[in-house]
């Protein structure tokens, strides 16, 4: 009787673990490696309970869908400074680069920034500066100005012809499948070979509640691109063309916000400034070049004019 009872609870431990192991396989965090999650409420993808470690922080995420930037951002940033995790080279493309953001609960951007220093300054939606920088005593931010247009660039790796068509349809459905954004902010994409361009608008007013943000996507995208992906290694990134991988590189991440930004030109970055001094330069090169051939051309035609007379003079004589 001992033995029979002693079998039973050993078979009701096996079916409960065998349960547990079914429910952990279902319940992963899609969107983030680094995800940890557990089931609840009977399991399946959808009773998950997912949570993100930011430094030394348990944070609850929902894995079914993009994890907000600004805690993405937070977290390598605080992985950095800790050494867990080298920051990959350009891993933004902003003004400031990689920086610790302070977050709202939801995860959006707080509109002021300060990154632990004196010195603060106002961001929009996607987390880029958009104000100079200035003492954390007088800078305020009265609201946070919406980026309701990402533009994203990327370079194609092969010179195949291909439709236009069949590469906006791919990337339409990346957009809407691997990073669970709503159709109707895709609008559309544009190549210049070699270059392809991804319009993605979804203003203030557009926007609604739970809708992946379009920052977020511009995040993962560039993230996936670059080959540091973020999501779950089951998860791979392909841009299917045709059903062939249509691979790119050199992805750059534009901003485009609801209202004007504030940067004064003497913020510059050194590659714009080396551009202009560049076309300064040919400028006033050409300018020269100009003025030499004038003259050049004065003197000489002084010079026909002059033996020109002699030889009316010998004539008359």
């Amino acid at each position: 009787m001992k033995t029979s009872t002693m079998l039973r609870l050993g078979a009701a431990l096996l079916f409960c673990i065998l349960i547990t192991q079914a429910q952990s396989q279902d319940c992963k965090c899609d969107t983030h490696f680094d995800g940890k999650c557990s089931a609840a409420g009977g399991g399946g993808a959808a009773n998950c309970a997912c949570t993100l470690f930011i430094g030394a922080d348990s944070k609850e995420v929902d894995c079914t869908k993009l994890i907000p930037k600004c805690l993405l951002m937070k977290k390598e940033s605080l992985g950095t400074k800790a050494g867990r995790r080298q920051r990959p080279p350009n891993a933004l493309i902003d003004n400031d680069g990689l920086y610790n953001p302070d977050c709202e609960a939801d995860g959006t951007f707080k509109a002021r920034q300060c990154n632990g220093t004196q010195s603060c300054w106002c961001v929009n939606s996607a987390g880029v500066r958009r104000t100079e920088k200035e003492d954390i005593q007088t800078k305020k931010c009265s609201e946070l100005v919406r980026t309701y247009w990402v533009l994203i660039e990327m370079k194609r790796n092969d010179t195949d012809k291909v439709n236009v068509a069949d590469v906006e349809a791919a990337l339409k459905n990346l957009v809407t499948t691997r990073y669970k954004l709503p159709e109707k902010y895709f609008k559309n994409v544009e190549m210049e070979d070699p270059y392809i361009y991804v319009n993605l608008e979804q203003n203030s007013t557009d926007k609604a509640a739970g809708d992946v943000d379009i920052a977020d996507v511009g995040y993962y995208m560039e993230k996936d691109i670059k080959g540091d992906s973020l999501m779950n290694p089951d998860n791979k990134f392909q841009i299917l063309v045709n059903g062939k991988n249509f691979t790119v590189k050199e992805p750059l991440i534009m901003f485009i916000d609801e209202k004007p930004h504030e940067l004064k030109m003497k913020r510059l970055t050194a590659g714009v400034i080396a551009v202009i001094v560049v076309v300064v330069v040919a400028i006033v090169a050409g300018i020269v070049v100009l003025i030499i051939t004038r003259r050049k051309r004065g003197k000489y035609e002084k010079a026909e004019m002059k033996e020109m007379n002699e030889m009316q003079k010998e004539l008359n004589s």
